[in-house]
């Protein structure tokens, strides 16, 4: 199952023996079944869960990626960047593509 596919994350206890062993991977040790060899501060795991309850999306614009711009899930129709707006083209599993140009305008036939 996709992480993108879950919701409602949140920072709870592990207990399991087998989580234990799972997230210690190697460095696992049988004589501390229960022992996580590198745990994560409950702030640093908070800010994880958060930041996935509030996904972004990665932008691409006229085909060019931009990592230092994100949106929200869904992605807006239109976006603002330096003054310019921006158009959505298209949204995929490859994040949301904007355009310079508008979108056509929707032909309605005359009365």
């Amino acid at each position: 199952m996709r992480a993108e596919d879950l919701q409602n994350f949140r920072v709870k206890g592990v207990y399991s023996e087998g989580l234990v062993r799972s997230l210690n991977g190697y460095q696992h040790d049988p004589a501390a079944p229960r022992t996580l060899q590198n745990p994560w501060s409950r702030e640093w795991a908070q800010n994880w869960a958060d930041s996935w309850n509030h996904p972004r999306e990665r932008v691409r614009i006229d085909g060019h990626s931009h990592p230092q711009i994100s949106v929200p899930n869904p992605p807006p129709a239109e976006l603002q960047v330096d003054g310019e707006t921006l158009h959505l083209a298209h949204y995929g599993t490859r994040g949301a593509h904007y355009s310079r140009t508008p979108p056509p305008a929707e032909w309605t036939p005359e009365p």
